[in-house]
């Protein structure tokens, strides 16, 4: 092991606790800097058995990087070159968080208080006091209003900001050191229309539908869960790209209601038309009408749990039904099965299990992904 004097000379704060040398306790400066840490070599003196207690504070500064400090532990032969290569990673990571939180120089305002006098004032719905954070607001062809937030770090227009919208796709600018907020804002605005579709077909069926899921959609959202009758509904995925085509449907509810649904979809499904709307496609392929918004309420699909007595747990409505036609019982997925559990009748295969039905006792089972249990 390295003598005593080296490691003073590197780190004149960091002495030794025991007569073994085998604890170390104080402090390693760099850049005027004084962080504490504690360090307990194993008897061996091997560096990569070694166990390191740090500080809040140089806790926070390693942050990002705890793997390089164990690969040096892993690799440094004694204590000293250890405290040499540690105070060289603390020296990065300081340097780094100093830029990281260094102020915007001169010519960042500028450029962008000209961006934005550019773009017009009347298009801002939001600036944080540091000039970091912009929102902005847009509208598309058909009218409806969306948000664009804008994160911008010191080195703006050289570096693109963050942009954050509520796309079912993904957003992603493209920008030069030339590039300015009006070419977001125009990308923003193309992105908008080649949306417009999607958009069209997910409003007609929040508008002329019962939509049991989600509660409270918003415009990333491609899933819509549309109640067809009482304890009967469809899940749709739509594809934003094509969204007039065919989307991915499952029905929920009990077989003697669900099958001949299914029936339908698989017969009728060369009659899918692109031309027409999703929701008029939905009616004909499947022969049906939606439950209208003018004559019922939602209260009217919205059945509680037969377990837990409650529609909504942890955001999930009742989506297993009970099959028999008498009794069309619906329960929570995660209800019915740790219900099923609980009784010495069930069996389990894998994920599924199959039992009665706590209202009629005819059989039912339930799957529940590994992801929920």
């Amino acid at each position: 092991m390295a003598g005593s004097g080296a490691l003073l000379r590197q780190c004149p704060l960091l002495l030794p606790q025991n007569r073994e040398r085998s604890v170390y306790e104080g402090f390693v400066t760099v850049q005027d800097r004084d962080f504490h840490i504690r360090i307990l070599l194993p008897s061996d003196f091997q560096l990569k058995n070694a166990r390191i207690y740090c500080s809040w504070r140089l806790k926070k500064v390693l942050h990002g990087y705890h793997q390089i400090v164990k690969q040096r532990l892993q690799h440094c032969s004694d204590l000293v070159s250890f405290m040499v290569e540690l105070k060289t990673i603390l020296e990065a990571a300081l340097k780094n968080s100093q830029e990281l939180h260094a102020p915007p120089p001169p010519e960042y305002y500028s450029y962008l208080v000209r961006d934005i006098e550019t773009l017009g004032w009347n298009k801002v719905v939001y600036v944080d006091t540091g000039l970091n954070t912009i929102k902005l607001k847009g509208e598309d062809s058909c009218g409806r209003q969306h948000l664009i937030t804008l994160k911008l770090n010191a080195k703006y227009p050289a570096e693109p900001p963050d942009c954050c919208v509520d796309f079912p796709v993904e957003f992603a600018i493209s920008w030069i050191p030339q590039s300015s907020l009006v070419d977001i804002y125009n990308q923003f605005l193309a992105a908008l229309e080649s949306l417009k579709e999607f958009w069209n077909a997910m409003d007609e069926i929040d508008e002329k539908t019962w939509v049991l899921e989600p509660e409270n959609p918003t415009r990333s959202a491609t899933m819509r869960r549309i109640a067809i009758g009482n304890n009967v509904s469809i899940n749709l995925e739509v594809d934003p790209r094509h969204p007039t085509m065919l989307p991915e449907c499952y029905f929920l509810g009990a077989d003697h209601v669900v099958n001949p649904l299914r029936t339908k979809l698989n017969n009728n499904m060369h009659l899918w038309d692109p031309d027409i709307t999703l929701l008029q496609n939905l009616k004909e392929v499947l022969e049906i009408d939606f439950p209208s918004r003018a004559v019922l309420e939602k209260t009217d699909f919205t059945i509680d749990c037969g377990i837990c007595y409650a529609y909504r747990l942890d955001g999930a409505i009742p989506d297993q039904v009970c099959g028999d036609s008498r009794c069309g019982q619906p329960f929570h997925q995660a209800c019915l099965f740790e219900w099923l559990q609980g009784l010495p009748s069930s069996r389990q295969s894998f994920n599924v299990i199959f039992g009665e039905c706590p209202y009629c006792n005819k059989p039912i089972s339930v799957k529940m992904s590994m992801k929920k249990l």
